[in-house]
C-alpha cells in the first residue's frame, strides 16, 4: 500500500461505505467502533442488511464501486457473493458485512461485540 492509501482517516473510509450502503438502501446501518477493545480484528465492524440476496449482492457491489471510484480503495479481501446471505468486505480498519435480515438476526454480530461501541447510522 502506498503512502497516500496509508493516510487517509478511518472516517473517510467510513463515510464512503455508509455512502455505499445509502445508495442502495442497505437497512439499520450500524457501526462497532472496536478500536477501545484490547483483542479486536480491526477498528470498525459496518454491519447491514438487504431484503434478499439480489439486495445483498447490489449493497456490496455499491460499496466496492463507492470505495473504487471516490478513494481507489479495494477491499483487500472478499466473500460471500456466491450465495449473498452475508457477504464480507475487508477494507483493513474496517469490515462490512452485508446481511440478509434472516442471517444478521441469527449471526448476532451486534451482540457477540457489544463490548465495542455500538453506534446506529440513519
Amino acid at each position: 500500500m502506498d503512502k497516500e492509501k496509508k493516510n487517509i482517516a478511518t472516517e473517510t473510509l467510513l463515510y464512503n461505505i455508509i455512502e455505499g450502503i445509502r445508495k442502495v438502501k442497505g437497512k439499520e446501518i450500524v457501526d462497532i467502533d472496536l478500536s477501545g477493545l484490547e483483542q479486536r480484528i480491526c477498528q470498525h465492524f459496518l454491519i447491514c442488511h438487504g431484503d434478499s440476496n439480489v439486495h445483498v449482492n447490489a449493497i456490496a457491489e455499491s460499496v466496492e464501486t463507492e470505495m473504487k471510484e471516490k478513494l481507489d480503495w479495494p477491499s483487500y479481501h472478499k466473500e460471500g457473493f456466491e450465495n449473498a446471505s452475508w457477504i464480507l468486505l475487508d477494507y483493513g480498519t474496517i469490515v462490512v458485512h452485508v446481511f440478509q435480515k434472516e442471517y444478521r438476526d441469527f449471526y448476532q454480530l451486534e451482540e457477540l461485540w457489544a463490548d465495542g461501541n455500538i453506534i446506529k447510522i440513519d
